[in-house]
């Protein structure tokens, strides 16, 4: 027994020197991590390949070959050269995106300022330039508008270095922008480059799937790298690291082709930014599905927000034993996340095996993730009804944490697939 609490022992002090709960929340997610990859590579491929016969059936004509002459073995080749150009880009992005997020809130703890209001102040700058920037973007082109917000989390990341209350608000007003672009500029470039190079509407699917999968391993990696960061420089090397590597997608973005929205020739008036506005509200106020998707995805992302902003005072409200190493626990959610983008192409074979045709799969899906999450944060609701109640529920609550974060994964490539609808 002794010579078992010594290899124990060892194990441990080859690890950081984190709670040992986090380490082993960290070693059971890495464990359903992998458990699901063999799972979802063992399920995907067979029906994969019926679940894209359709799209090769409508990219094919005779002999195995596309409208334009390419024949399918080219049109795969081209697709998967086109989607990895877009994923390396996407993944550096969003590795330097996910370091400033495992960190933002002790460093604002740190500098002793108002943190409620710097993130209000970030949410609210979202909300008001949402509506233009959309516009703008189509307006001004796609590939400009990546590009400006790569300027722009380059400046903001500057500025997090300030300990000046109004220069953080600047950062967080202009962060409220290129929240707006990130999530906007770069999946519209993609959306209209694909349909540019034509490939089939049914493999888009598949870019949104390994961009979710992708997207949760970066900040898997943020969640590690990060927390090595801050170790050795402080709350704010985080915040450097993600400069580095927001320079470095800068320079892939400006090898990719511009494209542009809806371009009227012959007249300007209709291709003006006060047009594009004014016809985007038209749309979305008279086409239900529009608004529709609009109003899940404001539901959708208020809820994620208000998660992102109170995960960490919850832990440390428990005051769990060794403390909150946030960027393991964050580790941890993101590996959730990244579950949730492997299952997402099961669950829509699932779904459309027994329930729904295939036209009507991400709607279905989308409908049982939103029940699991809301089952999953009833139990922190409930938990922190009484405070004396609440200090037994740490261990609930924190599984709580991963169920919903593996929504969050689930859901990105199914709202991904509704937009593009």
């Amino acid at each position: 027994m002794s010579d078992v609490h010594m290899d124990e022992n060892l194990i441990y002090s080859a690890l950081p020197d984190w709670p040992r709960w986090a380490i082993h929340l960290l070693f059971i997610m890495s464990g359903l991590l992998a458990l699901t990859f063999l799972v979802s590579r063992l399920f995907t491929p067979e029906d994969e390949k019926n679940l894209n016969g359709g799209a090769d059936k409508s990219a094919a004509t005779t002999n195995g070959t596309t409208k334009d002459g390419k024949s399918l073995k080219v049109l795969h080749e081209e697709f998967n050269s086109f989607r990895r150009s877009y994923i390396g880009v996407y993944l550096v992005i969003m590795l330097a995106d996910w370091m400033q997020g495992t960190h933002m809130y002790t460093l604002y703890l740190s500098y002793g300022v108002n943190i409620s209001a710097l993130f209000l102040t970030g949410f609210l700058s979202g909300a008001i330039f949402a509506p233009f920037l959309g516009s703008a973007v189509d307006k001004f082109g796609r590939k400009k508008s990546c590009v400006a917000y790569c300027v722009l989390e380059i400046v903001i990341n500057v500025i997090e270095h300030s300990t000046n209350f109004h220069l953080l608000l600047l950062g967080r007003v202009l962060g409220g922008i290129s929240t707006n672009l990130l999530f906007s500029a770069f999946e519209s470039w993609m959306t209209t480059e694909h349909r540019h190079r034509g490939f089939p509407e049914a493999w888009l699917a598949r870019t949104y799937s390994d961009a979710s999968i992708g997207n949760g391993t970066m900040a898997i990696l943020a969640g590690i790298v990060a927390q090595v960061l801050e170790d050795n420089f402080g709350h704010i090397g985080p915040f450097q690291g993600a400069v580095g590597l927001t320079a470095l997608a800068l320079i892939l973005v400006l090898r990719w082709p511009e494209n542009y929205g809806e371009v009227h020739e012959g007249d300007h008036s209709k291709s003006s930014l006060y047009h594009q506005f004014t016809e985007g509200w038209k749309v979305t106020l008279t086409d239900s599905h529009v608004w529709r998707i609009g109003m899940t995805q404001a539901l959708s992302e208020g809820a994620m927000y208000t998660f992102v902003f109170m995960w960490v005072p919850t832990l440390l409200s428990m005051d769990p034993p060794g403390g909150v190493p946030t960027g393991c626990v964050f580790s941890s959610l993101m590996m959730a996340i990244t579950i949730g983008g492997m299952l997402f192409q099961p669950l829509e074979i699932l779904v459309t095996k027994f329930l729904v045709p295939a036209s009507k799969a991400s709607e279905v899906s989308a409908s049982l993730i939103y029940a699991l999450a809301a089952l999953s944060m009833a139990v922190p609701a409930y938990c922190m009804w009484g405070v004396s109640h609440s200090a037994h529920c740490f261990e609930d609550i924190l599984a709580s944490f991963m169920v919903v974060e593996m929504c969050v994964g689930l859901f990105m490539p199914v709202a991904g697939t509704l937009r593009s609808k």
